[in-house]
């Protein structure tokens, strides 16, 4: 059996897309030359969201345009060659029994979907990242694949001791090899880690109805590309089965629908080709036919008046609902350094939690209700679980938007994410009478952010004490929340971050 030069090509760049994201994580040093946010770079669903999000343009995003070109060229190639999600689906498809497909899908779903995510970009709320297939696989292995590798990595070789002892030594190069180049930095267990494993599993599901039943109809990039895709300059003959054979309806793995081609699902993986015993299939070069519509039952329709119109309202609607935000919350909600406008994040943040990944403190954790529906799968710090690192920027450095601004480290020393306050009431200097000092030593800021005034006070058994209490220096203090991580009183910390002025 002839392996199709797109298939060797999909499993390069599934390697390529692994290899980036073990990189895209904290080994010492304090640059990422090289992340896996380059595959987002290249999202055409990406830029078109962010360009009607944010009504502008951003370099970053310039191979997302050269991808639209490409696609405008060669057709729904990304697909069939790159996509490291399409990669795994087909991996797995085989292995997976058939049954009849869902009906409603093979509709116009798939274009209401699409243009309802762009609309509801139109209207400033981005949504685009929760449903990008490769924002869902990074997710999927950021938030539960990632972390769960390396728990049991170092939880089974903790346990070679106890059945090896000291000849477990013979082998520690490999474990050196592993720690060192492979496993994650640290293991953190997220929220909404489920959620992201539950979202790819029925990704997977879906198999079970349809090959590439996802990107066929639900996959709002898929779709996108198949519109860019009606204009290529390379087009499938013969657009139908022959009468004679119908070996392309088995090896074709996402454009054929009963006896017609589909010219929006060709991912022009030339399996039709290489398979052909006959050789008819061609892809030939036709010049004449750039802009040429295609014909009936060559593709869905697509741009009817009714799907721009039902799109446009529901965008509209979608956007005032999950624009809403519970005002009491916004005082805690905390964005990584250098977030100076939260409607502006949520505009540019495309949800792939790299930020989290590579976060050295753990502070950095998915969004779920803080920010109101919008801001699902957002990072958020929760000071009480890790900390923003002082002398850390590589959250900017992997950003594929620029949503968290890439920013020198002294520029990012200053950035505030909020300000710390004092809860008097369970402070133990103030409610206890007892000495403690632990948030000022830890306060990472040379001036000191946390500073102490002495006082003379009588502590609950009559006795004459001299105490140091905290207090805050508004003009210095970050937000790093370090001082709240690190209070050890248990439960709520006696010092906390609020939300306040961005700098």
């Amino acid at each position: 059996m002839k392996l199709p030069a797109s298939r060797v090509s999909q499993l390069l760049f599934l390697g390529l897309f692994l290899f980036l994201f073990i990189i895209t994580d904290y080994r010492g040093k304090d640059e990422i030359t090289v992340a896996v946010n380059s595959f987002f770079r290249a999202n055409p669903l990406v830029l078109a969201s962010y360009v009607l999000a944010v009504k502008g343009f951003t370099f970053l995003l310039l191979p997302a345009l050269i991808m639209a070109v490409c696609t405008l060229l060669l057709g729904r190639f990304f697909f069939g060659w790159i996509c490291p999600l399409g990669t795994v689906i087909d991996l797995v498809t085989h292995r997976i029994p058939k049954s009849s497909p869902i009906r409603f899908l093979k509709s116009s779903f798939k274009y209401y979907l699409l243009f309802t995510l762009l609309a509801t970009a139109l209207f400033s709320v981005n949504l685009s990242g929760v449903l990008d297939p490769i924002a869902i696989l990074i997710r999927a292995l950021t938030l539960f694949f990632y972390p769960l590798v390396g728990y049991v990595a170092r939880a089974g070789w903790s346990g070679l001791y106890q059945v090896a002892g000291e000849e477990r030594d013979t082998v520690a190069f490999l474990y050196d090899f592993l720690r060192d180049y492979v496993l994650p930095f640290r293991e953190t267990f997220y929220p909404l880690a489920f959620l992201s494993l539950a979202v790819f599993l029925f990704i997977l599901a879906l198999e079970r109805f349809e090959r590439r039943n996802w990107c066929r109809n639900i996959c709002p990039l898929g779709t996108l590309l198949g519109l860019l895709g009606r204009f290529s300059l390379f087009r499938r003959l013969p657009g139908r089965i022959c009468k004679d054979c119908g070996d392309c309806r088995s090896h074709c793995p996402s454009a054929f629908d009963e006896e017609m081609l589909q010219t929006d699902n060709c991912i022009r993986c030339m399996q039709c080709r290489v398979q052909c015993r006959f050789g008819r299939v061609e892809f030939p070069l036709r010049w004449k036919t750039l802009f040429r519509p295609v014909k009936e039952g060559q593709g869905q329709p697509v741009m009817s008046k009714r799907v721009f119109l039902v799109s446009l309202v529901s965008g509209f609607f979608l956007s005032r609902l999950f624009s809403f935000r519970h005002p009491e919350k916004d005082h805690r909600l905390l964005r990584p350094p250098g977030v100076k406008d939260e409607d502006d994040f949520l505009k540019k943040c495309v949800r792939c939690g790299e930020c989290m990944k590579v976060c050295l403190r753990s502070a950095l954790y998915p969004d779920f209700t803080r920010a109101g529906v919008t801001g699902l799968f957002m990072p958020v710090i929760i000071p009480r679980l890790g900390y923003c690192e002082y002398n850390c920027t590589l959250c900017g450095q992997v950003c594929p938007t620029g949503a968290i601004p890439r920013l020198p480290l002294g520029q990012k020393q200053k950035s505030i994410i909020g300000t710390a306050v004092i809860d008097k009431n369970i402070c133990l200097p103030y409610a206890k009478k007892l000495n403690c000092i632990v948030c000022e030593e830890h306060c990472p800021i040379p001036e000191k952010a946390i500073r102490f005034e002495t006082v003379e006070d009588i502590d609950h058994k009559g006795k004459k004490v001299t105490l140091k209490r905290p207090y805050i220096v508004d003009e210095l203090c970050n937000g790093c929340g370090i001082c709240e991580n690190k209070c050890p009183l248990e439960g709520r910390s006696a010092v906390e971050v609020f939300a306040g002025k961005k700098g």
